[in-house]
């Protein structure tokens, strides 16, 4: 590095590198599963020299990648949305390339299938997952039920949960009647099963659930199990 530049703070380091998010890599580096130049750290706010420190995570010394990797994955339900899973259940990581070193951008419940993007680029994963960035997150929702006029409204402006009212969503209603309604419902918030919990918490238990859209990436071309590589100019489109 050269003279005079800033330091990097150790989790922002190890998201560059591609290895985690930087929340990831700071639960990490609580874990003690971090080390610089032979030293365990487990305190946040140490800061690395990439040209001169040695960080190591897992026994592997961590280098910043050249060229960050994103894949669109349809996400069969059935599947957890993690790197491994000690149940043993499948995972996203068995729908892609074994030899890359991707991890997922947020959650997607086990039952619910649907869009996850997968990369190495840890500060992307960072902005796209953090509240402030509010990214759009579309939703197909099938439940048992009718799907009311009122209900409608109250998905639109905001429904009341155990942790505070929702943000206003956009909903489009495909079809509705006294045993089934189906619509999308676009979101810009990220809580636990949060679609699920709405339209619960208005009588509509959902039977169907798929992420069709995150932002401007959508599922077309793909099916359950399948992925894609995001063109140069979607990924430079994603990181703007």
């Amino acid at each position: 590095m050269k003279e005079g530049l800033p330091l990097e703070r150790l989790q922002k380091y190890i998201a560059r590198c591609g290895l985690a998010s930087r929340r990831r890599a700071e639960e990490m580096i609580k874990e003690g599963k971090v080390a610089v130049n032979g030293r365990v750290v487990t305190e946040m706010g140490v800061t690395v020299d990439p040209a001169k420190d040695k960080v190591v995570v897992g026994g592997k010394r961590l280098t910043p990648k050249k060229s960050p990797t994103y894949l669109l994955l349809y996400k069969p339900a059935g599947v957890v949305t993690t790197c491994d899973d000690p149940r043993r259940r499948k995972t996203v990581m068995d729908y892609i390339p074994r030899d890359e070193r991707l991890f997922p951008v947020g959650r997607l419940d086990y039952q619910t299938e649907g869009l996850v993007l997968m990369t190495d680029d840890g500060e992307l994963a960072n902005k796209l997952t953090h509240p402030r960035y509010r990214m759009p997150k579309t939703y197909l929702v099938e439940t048992a039920g009718l799907l009311s006029g009122e209900k409608a409204a109250i998905l639109r402006k905001g429904v009341r949960l155990e942790d505070g009212v929702t943000a206003p969503a956009k909903l489009e209603i495909e079809y509705y009647s006294k045993e089934a309604s189906r619509f999308s419902l676009t979101i810009t918030e990220g809580r636990n099963h949060q679609v699920r919990r709405m339209c619960d918490a208005l009588g509509l238990p959902v039977t169907y659930l798929c992420r069709t859209k995150m932002g401007f990436l959508d599922l077309k071309g793909l099916v359950p199990g399948s992925y894609r590589r995001l063109s140069a100019g979607e990924a430079r489109r994603l990181r703007s």
